[in-house]
């Protein structure tokens, strides 16, 4: 993606006898880094940062973001990531602003994505803190409140030091796997004069670790396996957003005639519609897919999310002989269970997993296959009559509008039904947040539209009440720096989730059902979501109540965005998946739409 230049900014022109100081240092260093934006809030112990972004850097690149919340910042780097898989970065304030952005952070370590987080203390030295505050704001040791889900963290105190450290964490938040990095900087090292601007290295010449390749041999036992294979199956887990990549997965997979499964856990990663895409992609397994896994006699995973776990859906452990291509293990630790289940394998390349396709299909004599075009929107339910909205006739009234555009489907709900749309581009969705976070929804929307402005792609998300409410106040930033988008919210005013545990528990007590929802719900008084849209500079909508409500929303709302404009949808929706209201739509070829 080419990098967005955001309107509205001024830059000065910095003074040439003002000295140089050491965050004069640190700011080159993210810009020959190649950091194209930083996210912050502010915050006094990266006061001298701040200055030199602006002052010495012109506000240039990389340009500054202002976010309402730390959280939110993470969010934003996180969802630019997932368009670019490229690291943004990210400012937090000292102690008390990291353990703001900890929710977040943790999200984009469960969902491996890179990101450089600069952190920054009141003076180590405590002769040089000011009283009270500064003493607040110091950690002896600050990392350690984020060291198990981060992949490296420093704390320099040095200028020389901070310059050894920005090149490490750079480089290891791009390397696969790819996790965020954390450097903290020391505020006496930031307001220290230097006598001269000192020679800064090239980044080039401390070149990031060259991929890992599966030995030969092991390659060979792959190509020989699927070979052989009768009924050889393909999971497609955390692949690259590469076109080519596509192509070649899609190129394999027909070569094979291998079933193929994905995973809405993870962004779009080969063609929904394509004849042997065997299910529709979910956060558990329904049973068609279970059926592919047991039918199996080779499965080839592909970083796929909890392979132990998918694979103990099926009733036991799977009869097919399992490969599994990942590098995940390198980033499993004993403080996090992100690791999930232990892996049944037979063999595990550890390798990227695109390198490792790639390298089986030239065994196989693969071709390169066809890159994906650029195509609109595919949904499959289609309206037959106006009525209240749930889960699945949202998706149906959305889809009625959205048929005729080129989109992003950055976030989904819990309760969407994954064949209610196809994907057929790796940029026609974006995946879930990675650690299940509530609130990282707007903010990710946020990132991903940054880094999606000017492509073509009209950003779009369905969001959660509860996801909106807690990171409601990062679609500010949206509206400041004029990135346009729509936002669904799917607005059941209630933590629905948690009913549906609380059913069940009751059930099994054999206690009243009908309490389920106290604790629960969004209401009296009620929420006017885009009410608060408005209030902080976006277009807000709604609230709307019935399918053909929606989609004149939906109408209105992308006219908006393609004029610029960040849009809020308040879509009232009925809790819980209603038969009788499915039973008025029709997917594509007649099937009554289920979840």
């Amino acid at each position: 993606m080419t990098e967005t230049v955001l309107s509205g900014i001024d830059a000065p022109i910095p003074s040439a006898d003002n000295g140089v100081w050491g965050s004069d240092v640190v700011a080159q260093m993210l810009r020959r880094l190649d950091i194209p934006y930083v996210a912050l809030n502010p915050g006094s112990s990266f006061r001298g940062l701040h200055d030199s972004l602006v002052n010495h850097l012109g506000n240039e690149r990389p340009q500054m973001l202002l976010c309402l919340h730390e959280e939110h910042a993470v969010a934003v780097a996180h969802g630019y990531a997932k368009v670019t898989e490229r690291p943004m970065g990210v400012i937090l304030h000292s102690n008390v602003g990291l353990m703001h952005g900890t929710m977040a952070i943790y999200n984009a370590w469960c969902d491996r994505v890179p990101m450089l987080i600069m952190g920054a203390t009141g003076p180590v030295d405590a002769a040089e803190r000011r009283p009270w505050i500064d003493w607040l704001h110091t950690a002896k040791d600050q990392g350690a409140l984020i060291r198990p889900y981060v992949k490296w963290d420093d704390q320099p105190v040095s200028v020389p030091a901070m310059i050894d450290s920005f090149i490490r964490a750079a480089n290891l938040t791009r390397m696969t796997p790819k996790a965020p990095t954390y450097v903290c900087l020391d505020v006496s090292m930031q307001e220290t004069r230097l006598d001269e601007m000192p020679a800064l290295p090239d980044p080039a010449r401390f070149a990031a670790v060259s991929a890992s390749i599966p030995a030969a041999a092991d390659i060979e036992k792959v190509a020989a396996l699927l070979r052989a294979a009768k009924s050889p199956l393909l999971l497609l887990g955390r692949v690259s957003r590469s076109t080519r990549d596509w192509a070649r997965r899609v190129a394999l997979a027909e070569r094979l005639q291998a079933a193929v499964l994905t995973d809405i856990k993870t962004g779009a990663a080969f063609p929904t519609d394509h004849a042997l895409h065997a299910a529709k992609p979910g956060y558990f397994l329904d049973e068609t897919a279970a059926d592919a896994i047991r039918a199996a006699d080779v499965i080839v995973a592909f970083d796929w999310v909890d392979l132990g776990g998918t694979c103990r859906q099926t009733g036991g452990p799977p009869t097919a002989t399992v490969i599994n291509i990942s590098l995940d293990h390198h980033l499993h630790n004993g403080w996090s269970m992100d690791h999930q289940a232990l892996v049944p394998a037979d063999l595990h390349l550890a390798s990227e997993p695109d390198l490792a396709l790639h390298l089986i299909a030239d065994a196989l004599g693969v071709g390169p296959g066809k890159e994906p075009d650029v195509l609109t929107a595919q949904p499959t339910l289609r309206l037959e009559a106006d009525q209240p909205l749930d889960v699945v006739s949202l998706a149906a009234a959305i889809g009625a509008v959205l048929r005729d555009e080129v989109i992003s489907l950055v976030r989904l709900p819990l309760g969407w039904a994954g064949d209610s749309w196809h994907f057929r581009h790796p940029l026609d969705y974006l995946g879930s947040d990675g650690g299940a976070g509530i609130a990282s929804g707007p903010g990710m929307l946020v990132g991903a539209a940054l880094a999606l402005k000017g492509s073509g792609r009209l950003p779009v998300a369905v969001l959660g009440d509860g996801d909106t409410m807690m990171g409601v106040s990062a679609l500010w930033t949206a509206a400041h720096y004029k990135l346009p988008f729509v936002a669904i919210v799917s607005n059941n005013r209630s933590f629905f989730n948690d009913e549906i545990h609380q059913e069940r528990v009751a059930k099994q007590r054999q206690r009243p059902v009908e309490n389920k929802w106290i604790g629960q719900r969004i209401d009296e008084p009620d929420i006017d979501i885009a009410a608060i849209a408005r209030a902080q500079g976006l277009v807000g909508i709604g609230p709307v109540l019935t399918t053909k409500a929606l989609t004149e929303a939906v109408g209105e709302a992308v006219k908006a965005a393609k004029a610029g404009a960040s849009v809020v949808i308040d879509a009232r929706v009925l809790p819980g998946y209603n038969p009788a209201m499915a039973a008025g739509m029709t997917r594509h070829g007649g099937e009554a739409a289920k979840d």
